[in-house]
């Protein structure tokens, strides 16, 4: 397959499309060139969006390959009529034999939310994005009552990216807790999350990774000393097995295997898509 441009189409932000269209094009050795047309709402856009990818093909010599997820059939048509790329109309791919299966309508709408201000799916995101910059780093203890997931490690093992994730993703409140020296000396984890051991979840990281990591934010410290880190690493999973708690290495995992794998572990209530 030789390089191509890609253009992702949508009447909403079309991130369905990039993501979807996106998780095809990795099963292929190939770089694309890739155009992003969200908002294509009117048949005005729809002509402006059949232009580009026609005079592309004619630049290029191949093929564009058009992902769509455009709900509006008036819109589609005239993508469908006058495209001259590999059209992938995925909701019609999906949707229509569902329609058939289910003997219901799609109410053909445009992104997950149509109106923000009566959405109460995402009005309980923002509340989770909130909830866990709120709690993030161990900055405040209040209302851990109310999360779903409670994230322990070391600092730098991911727990930051990873309760932002899964808030903005899944709609998860998710605070994250640092373990301290003061904590290894103990060696218990922070008092305030013992009531809420059934809600923890660890990450660790393998040291030598968080020693390079570690340098990139203070060189030459003894914070990023793998000498440090090691003994970090050491008393933080001993700590994690001693109370029970399910953990998992970071170490070569991207933050979607992370989340992923701390909702099927952990098995919170109300994951948000």
């Amino acid at each position: 397959m030789s390089n191509r441009t890609v253009f992702f189409i949508s009447d909403g932000t079309g991130i369905t499309a990039e993501t979807f269209g996106n998780a095809i094009l990795a099963q292929f050795e190939t770089k694309t060139r890739q155009v992003r047309l969200p908002f294509t709402d009117t048949v005005d856009k729809a002509h402006q969006a059949v232009r580009q990818i026609n005079h592309t093909a004619e630049i290029e010599g191949n093929k564009p390959i058009v992902f769509t997820t455009l709900v509006n059939m008036e819109v589609l048509g005239v993508i469908q009529d006058g495209c001259k790329g590999m059209l992938l109309d995925m909701f019609g791919t999906f949707v229509h034999p569902l329609e058939t299966e289910l003997g219901l309508k799609s109410n053909h709408r445009i992104g997950r939310f149509t109106d923000v201000s009566k959405s109460k799916e995402y009005h309980d995101r923002i509340e989770a994005i909130n909830f866990s910059l709120a709690h993030d780093d161990g900055q405040s203890h209040r209302d851990l009552a109310g999360a779903d997931v409670i994230l322990v490690g070391i600092s730098r093992s991911g727990k930051t990216p990873t309760s932002l994730y899964l808030a903005m993703q899944y709609g998860l409140k998710v605070a994250n807790y640092p373990l301290i020296p003061d904590d290894f000396e103990r060696r218990e984890l922070p008092p305030a999350l013992l009531p809420f051991r059934k809600k923890l979840f660890g990450l660790t990281i393998q040291p030598e990774r968080l020693s390079e990591i570690r340098n990139e934010r203070r060189p030459h410290s003894r914070y990023a000393s793998l000498e440090n880190c090691r003994m970090e690493v050491g008393e933080a999973e001993a700590m994690m097995r001693r109370a029970s708690i399910r953990w998992l290495s970071t170490t070569t995992k991207s933050i979607e295997e992370i989340a992923t794998t701390i909702l099927q572990e952990s098995r919170p209530d109300r994951p948000v898509y």
